[in-house]
């Protein structure tokens, strides 16, 4: 955003942000924040510490120390955010996008950073994985979408690595614990805090974990997800509870290419959603089936019905395996609706990267990472409601929507930048 975009804007951010002052013991770290969120708007080249602050006219050095040692409360705003969320953007049809996000990073020293899977790059490389839960309304066309909760994935070589963790100053609670964890944390916490869920979805990295499906049935959430097509249930229950072959549970491409219950019944064509170059079609089988519990002893099949769905793109010969908990009475067209909004998040990943710096963070703490993106989610936040309130305006009108001026950091932006706040 150019200077002229914030200035028009400024008003209304001021007015978001006066409702989360109580979470700042003083006046000039309350300023500090509002100086790094109008740093994050800004169109500058970098969106990292020091670009902000040469924008913003303040020493470098203190707005590392904002986000590092500064007293404010950054999970009383993340609370206030999902509370705000739900009080004026709430939608009986919601749904929530679980997913994780990799950041590409150099060195040794960013909290968490080792060689994994970094969606950003596409392959193994040296990043910063972040696991995240996303809130959308699902619009069609003009969807209104907030992440409301990111934790960092602290993978095992540094967990075995107290010392590592003391120095990034990762607290000695938040240790290693696979994302499905995190994530099934994220949906509790809030819940706690007013968020209603009418569905969740996910990809098969949660939804291939069977103790995923039945946490989620803990928490009374309804869910749909993807699964490789490795994964295990039973079409019928088997005569005997043994680890023997033919009563084993047996992989779900198997059982849709082989049981009664898929083969007895044809495709079901279905358009998806709409999109510039046109309808998006698959074809689709779904049946009732029974899931693996290996909580005791010997494997079993659950007591419950999950769904198990496959779907096939006649253009691509493309397939996806989905899970539900839904009840039986949940209809294929809304569930597949559903299965498909991942792309909400992916959306979203794109645009906090462009428009608010979500992985141009430059920090050696834990704290000041976790703050790093509640600042980059909060702009987001600011963005979309923005957004939804002047829905139906041409997109490039709104601010955020227009290309890069190939600004250079802390270029012609410094001085208006540094001037709004004062």
């Amino acid at each position: 955003m150019t200077a002229d975009q914030i200035r028009s804007l400024q008003p209304a951010l001021a007015a978001l942000l006066e409702r989360f002052r109580p979470c700042f013991k003083k006046d000039a770290t309350f300023k500090h924040w509002e100086r790094y969120l109008l740093g994050l708007m800004a169109d500058l080249k970098r969106k990292s510490i020091e670009p902000i602050a040469l924008a913003a006219g303040v020493p470098v050095r203190t707005l590392q120390e904002f986000l590092a040692f500064f007293e404010w409360d950054e999970r009383r705003v993340n609370r206030l955010l999902q509370q705000l969320v739900m009080n004026e953007h709430g939608d009986d049809q919601a749904i929530g996008v679980v997913d994780s996000s990799g950041h590409a990073k150099q060195g040794r020293k960013t909290p968490g950073v080792q060689r994994q899977w970094c969606g950003e790059t596409g392959k193994v490389d040296n990043c910063v994985v972040g696991q995240h839960l996303l809130y959308t309304d699902n619009h069609p066309t003009n969807p209104f979408n907030c992440v409301l909760a990111s934790d960092l994935y602290v993978p095992k070589s540094w967990d075995q690595d107290r010392p590592r963790c003391r120095a990034a100053k990762i607290p000695d609670d938040v240790g290693y614990r696979p994302k499905w964890q995190v994530a099934l944390d994220q949906v509790a916490e809030a819940q706690c805090n007013g968020v209603r869920f009418s569905w969740l979805t996910f990809d098969e990295e949660y939804g291939g974990v069977p103790m995923f499906w039945f946490s989620l049935d803990a928490l009374g959430q309804r869910g749909i997800g993807e699964v490789p097509r490795h994964f295990l249930c039973w079409a019928t229950l088997p005569h005997y509870q043994s680890w023997h072959k033919a009563h084993a549970a047996k992989r779900a491409d198997n059982v849709c290419r082989h049981s009664p219950l898929f083969t007895e019944q044809g495709w079901r064509r279905m358009t998806i959603k709409d999109t510039t170059r046109g309808p998006v079609v698959w074809e689709v089988k779904a049946a009732r089936v029974h899931l693996m519990d290996t909580s005791v002893g010997v494997p079993r099949p659950t007591d419950r019905k999950y769904w198990l769905i496959i779907s096939r793109q006649p253009a691509t010969e493309e397939i996806k395996y989905f899970v539900s908990n839904a009840p039986a009475s949940a209809t294929l067209p809304e569930m597949m609706a559903v299965g498909f909004a991942r792309w909400h998040v992916e959306k979203w990943f794109e645009r906090a990267k462009q428009e608010a710096g979500f992985g141009a963070f430059e920090v050696r703490t834990y704290r000041s990472l976790i703050r790093h993106w509640l600042c980059s989610r909060m702009v987001m936040y600011f963005l979309a409601a923005q957004t939804q309130r002047l829905r139906g305006e041409k997109s490039a009108s709104h601010p955020g929507a227009g290309g890069r001026s190939g600004q250079y950091a802390g270029g012609q932006d410094v001085e208006p930048l540094a001037a709004l706040v004062g």
